[in-house]
């Protein structure tokens, strides 16, 4: 596979994998002993470059990269990050004292069952970590980098203000930031801005969270960027033959591919959820990082496990919501998740009528096919084709909508 460099010296595959997903976010999740053969096959297809933090499944995360990197440890590139507050096994939230990172290093070597870590990068900061600011935060991270025990500092980051903050301090040798097709203009300005810096750029929610689902327009956006390394967060071997054949193919932007890109940014544009779970939990038990991108999920995968009696009552938990904004202030995407959430149980409560509905419309015009569900993949091409281009549809659609 074609390798990058990241920074100064840090050499990697052209695409990396962002191993969150292994444990954390996105179920369901494969066995551990699939993972492990998962990981293991990615680096005979040539990823040399994986991505964990301590943060991930509260150290789970880190403990099976490690076991399944250490026959290959001298193979690969591993990159973590710290900065949690972590307390009998939950996350209680950041924090920025040194104590921490001495011992979190320390820990993350111990899960990672390796005597370094290639890179050990600051997690999800709000504000740059300079040196001789006085909180001690860098100098710990120059102390453990005297040691061995890291050899190169990065840092993650969501908020663009404090990613151009990191960028313009010189400390960092790598940015982690949110980076895909439907980045705005700034955020496309910070990539130039790290290289100009000598700054290596690695695109973490290259997918937007799984809304985009053109993987050769997401590889080949990526690949008009070439101080950028993407981390992909797949789970299964299938998806990592497709995503490896395109590291290797060098995939460029053409006329069709470039217009596909246009019509999402323009279908996709505004504020969304990521599901990156940064506002778990809920202290009403509301499965915020799901709930709250409830629409996309509808619209752009297949919608019939969401139509469940389980995830019904999942969405009308949203009712409980306490507006304690503990969500909002966690996100780190500034989301005003409490008035998203209403908005996506006004949409989920719509569309689970019209499934309704266009069921009734199957079971009556096609009461011989027991499988109405099948049916409907093979003659309409999505939910509002069914129900607008069907006569009785339409007349159920006027009675359910028809004006209050």
């Amino acid at each position: 596979m074609i390798k990058r460099i990241l920074g100064k010296d840090l050499e990697v595959s052209a695409i990396g994998l962002g191993c969150m997903g292994l444990f954390q976010s996105y179920p369901p999740f494969p066995k551990k002993e699939e993972e492990i053969r998962f990981l293991r096959r990615a680096v005979e297809m040539g990823q040399t470059f994986f991505d964990t933090s301590e943060a991930y499944a509260v150290g789970e995360n880190e403990e099976l990269v490690g076991e399944a990197l250490a026959p290959v440890r001298d193979q690969v590139k591993i990159a973590t990050k710290f900065g949690w507050n972590i307390q009998d096994g939950k996350i209680i939230g950041l924090d920025s004292r040194p104590g921490t990172i001495r011992k979190a290093v320390d820990e993350s070597l111990k899960r990672l069952k390796t005597d370094h870590i290639d890179l050990y990068q600051f997690h999800c900061v709000n504000q740059c970590w300079a040196r001789g600011a006085g909180s001690g935060m860098y100098e710990c991270m120059t102390e453990a980098k005297a040691q061995g025990k890291i050899l190169h500092i990065g840092v993650t980051a969501h908020k663009l203000q404090v990613a151009f903050d990191c960028v313009e301090s010189g400390l960092y040798e790598t940015m982690q930031f949110p980076f895909s097709y439907l980045s705005s203009e700034k955020e496309k300005a910070l990539v130039q801005k790290c290289k100009e810096a000598g700054m290596g750029f690695i695109a973490m929610k290259g997918l937007a969270g799984g809304m985009l689902t053109n993987a050769r327009a997401c590889q080949a956006f990526m690949n008009g960027y070439d101080n950028v390394v993407p981390i992909w967060g797949i789970q299964r071997l299938e998806e990592l033959d497709e995503w490896v054949a395109l590291g290797e193919a060098e995939v460029e932007m053409d006329e069709d591919l470039a217009a596909f890109i246009q019509k999402e940014q323009q279908e996709l544009s505004g504020s969304f959820c990521r599901s990156c779970g940064y506002c778990m939990p809920c202290p009403v038990g509301i499965e915020i990082r799901n709930c709250a991108r409830m629409d996309m999920l509808l619209r752009r995968s297949p919608w019939q496990p969401y139509m469940s009696e389980e995830w019904r009552q999942k969405m009308e938990k949203i009712n409980d919501c306490l507006e304690c904004h503990r969500c909002s202030s966690r996100c780190p995407y500034q989301l005003d998740t409490p008035n998203l959430l209403k908005y996506m149980l006004k949409d989920y409560r719509e569309f689970y009528i019209r499934i309704q509905v266009y069921r009734q419309i199957l079971c009556c015009e096609h009461s011989h096919n027991h499988n109405n569900d099948k049916y409907y993949h093979h003659h309409y091409r999505s939910v509002d084709d069914c129900f607008y281009h069907t006569h009785k549809g339409l007349l159920i659609c006027l009675y359910f909508y028809r004006p209050a």
